[in-house]
């Protein structure tokens, strides 16, 4: 005998996958809706590591190496840095409100007083960073990264005002 298939509960998937996909658009079209034009590889941006106070938003900084490299004050919103290497950076203040960070190592990088605001940061490592004053609010992070992150929490965000142990949901 062959079952016959419950609709309302298959309407109610295709729905649900509907607005989810919704959703995801939205997020990735705010992200990258001021965007320049791509750049594919380290070669193609003429970069210095010193980028202190540097407009570079929506850039793309995949499979980058910028240890050590200095963003500090630098607008980096909706910037795209994964893969990336940012051991040691100097990140001091930049804005990385909706950037996408995954899989991006900011191992003993500065992280103080940065705007992580709807940042995507899975799968990144934190791993000696200092991130005093750094606003996580909405960030996407691994309930992982999130509980290593509470324990090294403090300080509060100089431009949005908001507690960085606050931000994580510690």
């Amino acid at each position: 005998m062959i079952k016959s298939i419950n609709f309302p509960s298959l309407k109610n998937a295709l729905i649900t996958i509907f607005f989810i996909g919704i959703l995801f658009f939205n997020f990735v079209n705010s992200a990258w809706a001021k965007r320049p034009p791509e750049i594919r590889n380290q070669q193609d941006l003429d970069l210095e590591e010193d980028m202190h106070g540097q407009d570079l938003s929506g850039n793309e900084f995949v499979k980058f190496n910028l240890n050590g490299f200095d963003f500090s004050q630098s607008n980096l919103e909706g910037a795209v840095f994964n893969n990336s290497k940012l051991q040691n950076a100097t990140m001091t203040g930049a804005n990385l409100s909706d950037a996408l960070a995954y899989a991006t190592d900011f191992t003993d990088a500065d992280l103080s007083d940065v705007n992580f605001t709807n940042a995507l940061l899975m799968e990144s490592n934190f791993e000696g960073a200092k991130i005093d004053g750094a606003d996580f609010t909405n960030a996407v992070l691994s309930r992982i990264q999130q509980k290593e992150l509470c324990e090294i929490a403090n300080g509060t965000n100089s431009s949005t005002g908001e507690s960085t142990e606050y931000s994580l949901g510690c």
